[in-house]
């Protein structure tokens, strides 16, 4: 029974890439910022290989690895979730998503007011934290939407909780989704729940409606073939539910790892495919070293239980979709390269894959593992790293 288990720690980069200089993100490390603190602890992804892949030279390397490991380059244009999620998938984006540095054209929010019969506040780049501290008051007094933006491709919707259900900002959001088309066309429509008073605070209701994958992924080819797709987190959200044929949202990154853990102790053939959101959403975008350091060392300290779980044909891996430095006067996402630490029975302990091209090279590695044809990019690993029968 062949299953692969894919974490994708969300914004865990390990340097600059070559073309940094293009995203304004030179001398971006997320991985060696968070090492800087004394928090920071993972000695279970070392003794796997981590600190032997490229370009991981600042770090104490393993002298014999029990993983497999290498760092992977993003081929697509861009530098977010959307982005290098679908590029792990095995799908790269030629043209970046559209960006709006100076907010969203009048006409789109006119659509948006008139679909939602309400007001929209700020309409500009913003920190999600700070919107709510700016905004959120006025926003209770008259039930304006908080409409913002990032350095990212997104178009972030806030509302509190009890002016606006959750379940009606949802609702919302699917109506900026249908909205955000063509040259509106958003990487992500985010509903950004909060509650409480002043100053308020984000709850973990959050929810993403993404654009369509406009092509198959391997999560396609997966499901079309007769395996289980299970998404795990916001995996389901990115994809647009598209090859996904169960999921499980999470709160937070220990509840991804419990529920994880669970698919670990099912019965099943397939994929698991997880994304731990906090390294992102609480620790990369407010600059905080010590957190990210934090959330870093408990999913290393969470690693065995997960390691001990593998069955004889079980592959896990781990890997990240873009960085965010915590170190850099920027909040936003930064453009790296990402690392790819597999572990398993089915592989050659201490092999190291060099630098690759491109993050579609895992799911050209997962679907040969499980002899499906890839519909997309990206080359096989499996010859490099399967133990020979």
């Amino acid at each position: 029974m062949k299953r692969v288990f894919l974490i994708v720690l969300d914004s865990v980069g390990i340097g600059e890439l070559p073309d940094a200089h293009l995203y304004g993100d030179e001398g971006s490390n997320t991985v060696k910022a968070a090492a800087s603190s004394s928090c920071f602890s993972m000695p279970n992804m070392k003794k796997l290989g981590l600190f032997n892949i490229d370009g991981m030279d600042w770090a104490e390397s393993e002298t014999a690895p029990t993983g497999v490991f290498g760092r992977l380059a993003e081929s697509s244009k861009g530098k977010d979730t959307t982005t290098g999620h679908w590029e792990i998938a095995g799908l790269i984006s030629k043209s970046p998503m559209p960006t709006f540095p100076e907010g969203f054209p009048e006409e789109l929010l006119a659509k948006l007011k008139e679909r939602t019969g309400r007001d929209i506040l700020c309409n500009r780049p913003y920190s999600g934290t700070d919107v709510i501290r700016d905004y959120g008051e006025e926003h209770m007094r008259t039930g304006a939407l908080i409409v913002y933006t990032s350095a990212d491709s997104v178009l972030q919707i806030a509302a509190h909780e009890s002016v606006i259900p959750v379940e009606e900002l949802y609702r919302i959001c699917e109506t900026a989704r249908e909205i955000c088309q063509g040259p509106w066309g958003v990487g992500r429509v985010i509903a950004r729940p909060f509650e409480g008073e002043y100053p308020f605070k984000r709850t973990s209701r959050r929810h993403d409606f993404s654009l369509v994958p406009p092509k198959d992924t391997m999560l396609d080819a997966l499901m079309k073939a007769g395996f289980e797709t299970r998404g795990v987190g916001k995996i389901s959200d990115i994809f647009a539910g598209k090859g996904i044929s169960a999921t499980v949202r999470t709160a937070g990154n220990a509840e991804g790892i419990d529920r994880t853990i669970e698919n670990m102790k099912a019965s099943f053939e397939g994929i698991s495919f997880t994304n731990l959101v906090d390294y992102d959403m609480l620790y990369g975008h407010r600059n905080d070293i010590e957190g990210y350091a934090k959330a870093l060392t408990y999913f290393d300290e969470r690693l065995p239980q997960m390691l001990a779980l593998l069955q004889p044909e079980d592959i896990l891996m781990i890997t990240a979709d873009h960085g965010c430095d915590p170190a850099t006067p920027s909040t936003d996402h930064s453009r790296e390269y990402v690392p790819l630490v597999m572990a398993g029975a089915p592989l050659k302990p201490g092999r190291n894959l060099g630098t690759r091209a491109t993050f579609a090279d895992i799911a050209a590695t997962i679907l040969d593992y499980f002899g499906v044809a890839n519909p997309g990019a990206g080359e096989s690993l499996l010859e490099q790293v399967l133990v020979k029968a």
